[in-house]
């Protein structure tokens, strides 16, 4: 049984277009499920590195640039609410720099912005390694996109 959950894509200040909405909000809610999680809504806004920098600045007090940063803003044990905010320009130039096409990379950072609001952290090797190995599996889950 697929949970109804409130899936949203947007854009802040860029042109960009997401492919796949369906098959990835399916997706999307298939992790949710395997990870034994309730969620009510999710968006996903992708941005320009100025607009995610002054979200970093703001609200977290860091002035770097990032390619991604999860808000929850659900309580202890309710459904996932969360915004997900994604740098258009990290994701092509990390895509760049890793070798992997734009779709790989920013598919990954979904999913890794997920994860975050799921409750994994990165800030130590140990989760670092747990969060890439679900990126991995869960990647693997979405290899029959095609675009």
């Amino acid at each position: 049984m697929i949970m109804k959950i409130k899936i949203n894509f947007f854009n802040e200040n860029i042109k960009f277009v997401l492919k796949n909405k369906i098959i990835l909000r399916n997706w999307i809610t298939s992790v949710i499920e395997e990870e034994k999680i309730t969620a009510e809504s999710i968006n996903y806004i992708f941005c320009s590195d100025k607009y995610l920098l002054e979200i970093n600045l703001k609200f977290l007090n860091r002035d770097t640039l990032t390619d991604v940063i999860s808000f929850n803003y659900n309580e202890i044990n309710e459904p996932i609410q969360g915004d997900i905010y994604i740098s258009i320009e990290r994701i092509k130039e990390n895509s760049l720099i890793l070798g992997q096409p734009f779709k790989n990379e920013i598919y990954r950072i979904m999913i890794h912005g997920l994860l975050h609001l799921i409750g994994y952290e990165d800030t130590k090797p140990e989760e670092k390694l747990l969060m890439t190995k679900k990126e991995d599996y869960y990647l693997s889950k979405l290899s029959l996109i095609k675009d």
